[in-house]
């Protein structure tokens, strides 16, 4: 009986571009976006790793954004045309994906907008239909001219807000400030209370972010797809969208990658990467292919871009991780969950 083929899947922004692009085109269209978009990704963390909110998913990020978006006049044309013109590869991404592509079934798991992700599977020749990622066509939605002007204020309070901070170690809301509170309460009002029952807010339940269990929803679709196992699964991801990913790898004995990863994804990885290049991910999906989990673990060394992550060292990478990354994609995208 032959053995399950190996496949290899991989997040998109992080470990193939240096793009966040959901935050650039906030930061694009909605005023003082990116100080806006950043309060609510801080918001999605804590729905998403401290409330644990029911059926919300680390990401929504993506969803919560778009009727602030749409009270803008942001098209579907628009989020194509931003996307195509301004894709940021990590340098060697697209000769690594042809090479592994060269020895196992590859695939993309974005939480990205799908018309990011055409655009990027364009610009590097990456079969579309590998790729999974997070659907919305804005245009199919109206937006009322009151609810419009309702929504700007209120973006420009968002906007206003500070970033708040997640304490560590953190259990509840209660080990928050009680200022961190009084601003999470206020999202909640703002999100739940008053958009989500505005006519555009069905698109805050139409949109389901590929991120957090929908990421590991899409690992098992491919799994089956290819007829093969969890433990013959090589995924490499950077943030709190691909934790569950992750766990579900480790947890089946595949090989979970942390690249440039925050401390969500080193804390939930086999081995961490730091790297301006993407050669370090095309050397261990060799190994990977060829020999399997247990190759790549005897191939690393304990080297200070690339290790195997133990409770010993893994507080430790994960700081450095988390430096990296801002070095590598800028302080306002390297800090985001």
């Amino acid at each position: 009986m032959p053995e399950p083929k190996r496949v290899f899947i991989t997040d998109c922004e992080g470990p193939i571009s240096k793009n966040d692009n959901a935050f650039e085109l906030a930061s694009r269209y909605v005023p003082n976006g990116g100080k806006f978009f950043s309060v609510l990704s801080k918001y999605d963390d804590v729905l998403a790793d401290v409330v644990k909110k029911p059926e919300y998913n680390a990401g929504g990020t993506l969803a919560l954004i778009l009727p602030f978006m749409k009270a803008h006049s942001v098209t579907n044309h628009n989020m194509e045309e931003f996307s195509a013109e301004n894709i940021l590869l990590i340098p060697g991404a697209s000769k690594t994906l042809k090479s592994v592509r060269n020895i196992m079934p590859s695939y993309i798991v974005s939480t990205s907008y799908q018309q990011y992700i055409n655009a990027l599977c364009k610009a590097i020749d990456f079969p579309v239909c590998n790729t999974y990622s997070t659907k919305v066509n804005i245009d199919d939605y109206e937006m009322h001219p009151d609810e419009a002007t309702r929504l700007k204020e209120l973006a420009a309070e968002i906007a206003g807000m500070p970033v708040m901070n997640i304490p560590t170690p953190c259990n509840s809301l209660d080990d928050f400030s009680p200022d961190d509170r009084k601003y999470v309460a206020r999202l909640d009002d703002i999100i739940w209370g008053e958009v989500s029952k505005m006519k555009i807010g069905q698109i805050l339940k139409d949109v389901k972010p590929v991120g957090g269990h929908e990421k590991a929803n899409a690992v098992k679709d491919i799994v089956s797809k290819e007829n093969t196992d969890l433990s013959e699964v090589m995924y490499v991801g950077d943030s709190i969208t691909d934790e569950e990913a992750f766990k579900l790898v480790r947890g089946s004995n595949g090989l979970a990658v942390s690249f440039n990863g925050n401390n969500y994804a080193v804390n939930s990885a086999d081995v961490g990467i730091m790297s301006r290049t993407t050669s370090p991910i095309k050397i261990l999906a060799v190994y990977f292919g060829y020999n399997g989990k247990q190759g790549v673990m005897e191939y690393v060394n304990n080297e200070p871009i690339l290790q195997v992550l133990t409770e010993e060292n893994v507080k430790e990478f994960s700081r450095a991780s988390s430096k990296f990354r801002k070095s590598i994609r800028g302080e306002h995208i390297g800090k985001l969950g």
